[in-house]
């Protein structure tokens, strides 16, 4: 795996490109503004020799001049002290080619200048010898020819002394001439070739820069502000795509991970916003049912117990009756006489009994179902409670060619329950499994536990459902049922049960004819909500008649 390259490290990487291109730039700087000072040095210390030699020149020009070579002849005396202007001057240059030659590029050029100033030299003192050997010449009878041979060699000492003095001027302006054309050319084209390149290079390192600063930060930040704002807008299934490989695709991924916790949030939200608006709903229905089947319930009560004390008295008053009548014949019975009479009447009496007993009691699980109440808890096991109701439900006519099976865990499994009331709900939810599939179908039951929860899964084979029966599957009086006995209270009652319990109900189904799954969940330890037997109740659980 390549290693990635954290903010820290592109930063560090553009500082030292942009070190290494001032360095660059620098360096070419520094390299034309040596090749000037040196030229400019150059210039200055050749213009003071220049100025010196011209000097000297000047004193060369005048100690050859016609008067004073005349004046020279007549007095030759005067040579030294004329010629000492001279040595001055080129003394005066001499110093100052030897405080330039250290400072030269090209010492070589010095050396050469160093041998005309001691060809000067030569000159000046073979100009005084030849002025002196000119004076001493005798006055015989060739001195004419003396004179003449005498007076050639200081015209050639002169012609060579300003000959070398012209020379060293020429040899200055060769040199100034050679500086300022060909080696400042050759220091600005050095330059140059410094320069330009290190000035292409910048910029091209410099554009690479800016391209990487967009790539790095600019568009990781203009991304991740978009990301936000889109957000913010309520869009939490946007993804915010970074591949920096640093930083800002750490945090663009983190948001990610907020925002789809977020997502999750909002809509466990408006799932239980939407589940609790429903319960309510379901509540007020429940609320308008219970009150309906009260009210039902203590005004049918009443009646119904005239009819069975009536009832009663009837038949206690009509097994007097054979012991004051005389016996029958078997005639008689037969032939449709008292003694049929009095028995249809004593069965039908006991039917009347029987059916105000039942609607009694029909009229005690109304009230019951009107009680919001708790009934008391115990530690139960839930697979062997389950196992109960398979083995009633196993024997029912919706049972017949379709398959229970259930899985149940290792060892017990308590929970604190009423017992009574989860048996109704899982039989509820095994019944309308059944109902729900042809013959072959399965029904698969599992029991387990998770995060101190209980939780028992009933999946069926059988019709399914769509999305709109499982937003009203609880509503009280919604049924689907395909064999149109269904009341729409059962999955109701189920729900309000498993509620009080501190638990929930969820239904699931992929669509219609794909089956469907109910969970129920129930909490393992007791929340200290269970209460004990309602007021007014029996033994039996029945509601006292009002």
């Amino acid at each position: 795996m390549a290693r990635r390259w954290r903010i820290r490290h592109k930063l560090m990487l553009g500082l030292a490109l942009a070190v290494f291109v001032l360095a660059l730039v620098l360096g070419g700087a520094v390299r034309g503004l040596w090749a000037y000072w040196s030229a400019n040095n150059n210039v200055r210390d050749l213009h003071k020799e220049l100025k010196a030699a011209e000097e000297f020149n000047q004193a060369v020009a005048r100690l050859v001049a016609p008067d004073t070579l005349t004046r020279l002849k007549q007095y030759p005396a005067d040579a030294p002290e004329a010629t000492r202007e001279a040595r001055d001057k080129l003394t005066a240059y001499e110093d100052a080619l030897r405080e330039d030659l250290p400072q030269r590029r090209e010492p070589g050029n010095g050396e050469q200048a160093l041998a005309l100033v001691k060809i000067l030299r030569d000159d000046l003192d073979l100009f005084e010898k030849e002025i002196v050997d000119f004076a001493r010449q005798p006055t015989a009878k060739f001195a004419g020819q003396a004179e003449s041979a005498s007076s050639d060699a200081l015209d050639k000492c002169t012609a060579d002394l300003a000959r070398s003095a012209k020379d060293l001027r020429e040899y200055i302006y060769g040199d100034l001439d050679n500086l300022v054309g060909t080696r400042n050319r050759q220091n600005y084209q050095g330059a140059l070739w410094v320069i330009v390149p290190a000035v292409v290079v910048a910029l091209m390192l410099l554009l690479a820069l800016l391209r990487s600063f967009y790539g790095w930060i600019f568009y990781p930040i203009r991304d991740l502000e978009a990301g936000v704002n889109r957000v913010a807008r309520g869009d939490f299934a946007h993804r915010i795509e970074v591949n920096s490989g640093d930083e800002m695709e750490d945090l663009a991924a983190a948001f990610n991970d907020m925002t789809q916790r977020l997502h999750t949030l909002y809509t466990d939200l408006a799932r239980q916003v939407n589940e609790r608006s429903r319960q309510l709903v379901r509540s007020e229905r429940l609320a308008s049912v219970g009150f309906l089947a009260a009210g039902v319930a203590h005004e049918i009560n009443n009646p119904l117990a005239s009819i069975l004390f009536c009832a009663e008295a009837l038949e206690a008053r009509l097994n007097e009756l054979p012991h004051r009548l005389p016996p029958l014949s078997p005639r008689g019975r037969g032939a449709g006489g008292e003694g049929d009479a009095l028995e249809v009447f004593a069965r039908y009496l006991k039917m009347i009994q029987e059916e105000s007993l039942r609607c009694k009691n029909i009229t005690e699980r109304l009230l019951a179902f009107s009680r919001s109440g708790e009934r008391r808890r115990e530690p139960t096991d839930l697979a062997q409670l389950v196992q109960s109701v398979l083995d009633v439900t196993q024997h029912l006519p919706s049972s017949k060619g379709k398959r229970l099976d259930f899985a149940r865990p290792p060892g017990r499994l308590l929970a604190p329950v009423n017992v009574e009331e989860i048996k109704q709900v899982v039989l509820n939810l095994v019944v309308n499994a059944l109902d729900s599939m042809d013959e072959g179908g399965r029904l698969t039951i599992r029991l387990g536990q998770g995060d101190g929860m209980a939780e028992v899964s009933f999946s069926d084979t059988g019709c399914g459902m769509s999305q709109e029966v499982l937003e009203n599957i609880f509503e009280p009086f919604f049924t689907r049922s395909r064999t149109g006995k269904g009341t729409g209270l059962g999955l109701t009652i189920s729900h309000r049960i498993v509620t009080q319990h501190g638990g929930d109900i969820e239904a699931a189904s992929a669509g219609p004819g794909q089956g469907s799954t109910f969970t129920v969940r129930l909490p393992l330890r007791d929340d200290g909500t269970a209460a004990a037997p309602e007021p007014g109740r029996g033994r039996n659980g029945g509601a006292m008649a009002a």
